[in-house]
């Protein structure tokens, strides 16, 4: 507003009006994100041992990995998204299929491309300190 008006310019007006759309996304993208970890997060503490804890572990290392990825479930999984929805990585439990060891899998939007053959999937029946290193090699590289 300059000095000699009392109400905003169009242009200020127009500004103004671009926050306030910039603010609300923000918020729902906020309210996203803590609805899909809450999610998340009742997915993991519904599952057993020892997948809960290397659920619960995961999630700790992708979000300090990748803090741009939004927790959320898939196909009632623990899962991690990029900006535009899609999921990159998921954790997929040994119970949910009867399957002798739990799955770390990457999507086709992780930037993991080596060549013209490389892993998507990883078994994991424990975590290990130079598994865990693994895994945040992993999901840097798959953000990146």
């Amino acid at each position: 507003m300059s000095p000699k008006q009392d109400t905003f310019t169009d242009d200020e007006k127009a500004a103004m009006k671009e926050r306030a759309k910039e603010l609300k996304a923000e918020a729902r993208m906020n309210k996203d994100r803590a609805e899909g970890e809450k999610a998340l997060l009742a997915a993991v503490a519904a599952m057993q041992e020892p997948d809960h804890s290397m659920a619960a572990r995961l999630h700790e290392i992708i979000t300090a990995s990748a803090p741009s990825l939004a927790p959320k479930t898939w196909y009632g999984m623990p899962a991690y998204a990029n900006k535009d929805g899609k999921v990159v990585c998921f954790f997929q439990s040994a119970q949910k299929f009867g399957a002798r060891y739990a799955t770390l899998g990457f999507n086709d939007t992780a930037n993991l491309d080596d060549g013209v053959m490389w892993p998507t999937a990883f078994a994991l029946k424990e975590l290990t300190l130079a598994a865990e290193a693994k895994i945040t090699a992993l999901v840097k590289k798959a953000v990146s």
